[in-house]
């Protein structure tokens, strides 16, 4: 049984795939996300997530925390594409750069933050299903603007102090390729 091609949508701000045949989609067409304090991301994915692995692209600028600490059930994993990042890992910090590859099995706390200049990171992770995502306080990750207030299971009250994602791409600058 042949698997069909996914034919790509486009939206207002890049290409989108919607649905479970498979495609080809540079990182440079896809719709980013513009996630103000926490940098921008692109997944590649339309109305409908992937099934079984959720992977993103995202850019942090010096300062921006990709997300807030948490752990999570299911296994991540992260490449630093470009540029350089701070880890914090169980309330240690690890400071990584260009190559650098980060494995966190199932209820690893962590975070990454941007520093000296724009930082890629390639990340995956298998999908979970709801509430399995915990958001404890970090005395660390509160240093670098990337913590929840208190422990919580939700994250719409963990993210409710930040502004709504908006699409939006990074600037060129902040980019690990050359803009036409």
């Amino acid at each position: 049984m042949a698997v069909e091609e996914l034919p790509l949508r486009e939206t207002k701000f890049g290409l989108v795939a919607d649905g479970d045949g498979w495609f080809v989609l540079n990182a440079r067409e896809s719709r980013w996300r513009d996630t103000g304090h926490f940098g921008h991301y692109c997944n590649f994915e339309g109305k409908r997530p992937f099934r079984q692995l959720g992977i993103n692209v995202n850019v942090l600028q010096p300062g921006q925390p990709i997300g807030l600490y948490h752990r999570e059930r299911a296994q991540e994993d992260f490449l630093v594409l470009a540029g350089e990042c701070l880890l914090v890992v169980e309330e240690e910090e690890r400071r990584l750069r260009a190559w650098d590859f980060v494995h966190c099995p199932s209820g690893t706390r962590h975070v990454f933050v941007g520093t000296d200049a724009p930082c890629v990171l390639l990340m995956t992770g298998a999908r979970a299903d709801e509430g399995t995502i915990v958001y404890p306080f970090s005395e660390a990750a509160v240093r670098h603007g990337a913590a929840a207030a208190a422990e919580t299971r939700s994250p719409h009250e963990a993210y409710a102090p930040h502004p709504h994602w908006q699409p939006g791409r990074p600037a060129p600058d902040g980019l690990p390729w050359e803009v036409a």
